[in-house]
């Protein structure tokens, strides 16, 4: 299947802003691309590229000093039409036998605070099976525990408020389960991206970026979403990261606010 993803970003500029921003499909997902999502400014404006500690591929800009400033991108992937499957290794690792690269995500971060929320975590789910079972009742858990209410959105609510308001949008779910994960022994990281509504019954939501998380099982990054808590078909990965400090759409170091916004992801022909 063929899905075509992008968006159009509107700032107001009101000087000259240094921003890095996220936008970009991420590299993982460079053997499904049919048509390159390349970002363009409207004035346009110089850029440059870097890839930052997790991977993802990051863009440099200054914004202009005064007025809007568009930034867009259109791309096509080649997708599988049917929903996505878990692999069937499922086991959890004990600690000592993780890779190294997995340690930092059994860690506490910004938004993610396992010391708060461990007691709860293994008083609630200490007695099921391990690896994915656990995992996947995490999901449950934090799928009924929060009701979704995106005017509830909020750019610095953390795991354990969202626990204890049991309100929020998707980065609220991923960083809920995120945490529950880490407190529990699993590795677990943040995802944001675009989730088509193929092969859904309408009505259908307008487009958003959304979150979800991997947790490291049997040997292979998984994904999980709490958020939406059933497979879904035209998954498309942009960035990963501890928790959404690392993965922000965009990073302004000044007064350049987002006004606008349009996400596209759709099958296409």
């Amino acid at each position: 299947m063929k899905l075509r993803v992008g968006f159009q970003l509107t700032y107001s500029c009101t000087q000259a802003t240094p921003v890095v921003l996220m936008l970009n499909t991420h590299p993982s997902m460079s053997d499904k691309v049919v048509v390159a999502d390349r970002i363009t400014f409207d004035p346009p404006l110089a850029f440059t590229h870097y890839y930052d500690g997790f991977g993802n591929l990051c863009t440099r800009i200054v914004t202009p000093s005064v007025g809007p400033l568009v930034v867009a991108t259109e791309g096509v992937l080649e997708v599988p039409d049917t929903p996505e499957s878990y692999p069937v290794e499922d086991g959890q690792f004990p600690v000592e036998q993780l890779p190294d690269e997995c340690l930092q995500f059994l860690l506490g971060s910004r938004y993610c605070e396992t010391d708060l929320l461990s007691n709860f975590a293994w008083q609630r789910f200490g007695g099921m099976p391990q690896g994915r079972t656990r995992v996947l009742a995490i999901c449950d858990y934090v799928h009924a525990h929060i009701k979704f209410d995106y005017k509830t959105a909020s750019s610095t609510r953390t795991a354990s408020e969202a626990h204890e308001g049991g309100i929020g949008v998707c980065r609220d779910y991923a960083q809920l389960a995120v945490a529950l994960c880490r407190a529990m022994n699993i590795p677990a990281r943040y995802c944001t991206g675009y989730i088509s509504d193929a092969n859904l019954p309408p009505p259908y939501a307008d487009q958003d970026f959304c979150a979800w998380f991997e947790a490291y099982l049997g040997g292979t990054w998984q994904t999980f979403d709490p958020r939406n808590n059933a497979p879904r078909t035209g998954r498309v990965l942009m960035a990963r990261g501890r928790d959404a400090t690392d993965v922000p759409i965009s990073m302004t170091f000044g007064s350049a606010a987002l006004v606008d916004f349009k996400v596209i992801c759709e099958p296409c022909e």
